[in-house]
């Protein structure tokens, strides 16, 4: 009960903090839509997953205890964050009515940034790993483990939902689209700092994400 209580805990306490997952999934529920921004958190969730998998078969441990593999992981991680952000950066004013600022971005598109953002964060290796190797006990049967993964990912789904939703309701989003070149910009601004950030740290650690 105890380390079910810890992992709970430890879990939600770093779901909400702010971080890449919570700027992407902001970023297109604001400026595309709300199925966007749910198929985005859907995405994350589905990251959560990856890094689950592997430090359950023991390639986490792998991770946490060589530097030239964490740091290759940050690298890319920093990449596709400041790729990301340059290309929110690059935002121009549009010409089309409220009603029709939604950009097209396919759901598998959605997805994908989800997956690609939380999949590629050492943090979030990080914190999975740490989670498993110092809080849940080596005698915890495999199935256990299974569903505090599955809670993991389920709690990250849950979270950024519910701020997609958050993100498209009421008349707060129409007006705040009237400057979205401006807003997408500042979301691009954010995932580049979080990139230039990630790529500064010299030596690994165990944040949440």
């Amino acid at each position: 009960m105890t380390e079910l209580i810890a992992v709970i805990t430890i879990t939600l306490l770093a779901v909400i903090s702010p971080g890449p997952d919570f700027a992407i999934v902001s970023r297109n529920s604001l400026m595309l839509s709300r199925r966007a921004g749910v198929l985005t958190a859907l995405g994350i969730g589905a990251g959560v997953l990856i890094h689950v998998a592997y430090t359950l078969v023991g390639v986490g441990l792998l991770i946490q205890s060589s530097l030239w593999l964490f740091n290759t992981i940050k690298l890319i991680g920093a990449v596709y964050l400041i790729y990301l952000g340059v290309k929110m950066l690059r935002s121009k004013p549009g010409r089309m009515p409220a009603d029709h600022l939604v950009a097209s971005l396919s759901d598998a598109a959605a997805l994908r940034a989800g997956f690609l953002t939380n999949a590629l964060n050492p943090k979030a290796t990080m914190f999975i790993v740490s989670l498993f190797m110092q809080v849940v006990q080596p005698e915890t049967p495999m199935a256990v483990q299974l569903g505090y993964g599955a809670f993991i990912s389920a709690a990250h789904m849950a979270w950024f939902s519910l701020v997609a939703l958050c993100f498209t309701t009421g008349p707060v989003r129409s007006r705040l689209l009237a400057v979205r070149h401006w807003i997408d910009r500042g979301f691009g601004g954010l995932l580049v700092v979080f990139g230039i950030l990630l790529a500064a740290e010299n030596e690994p650690s165990h944040p949440s994400e």
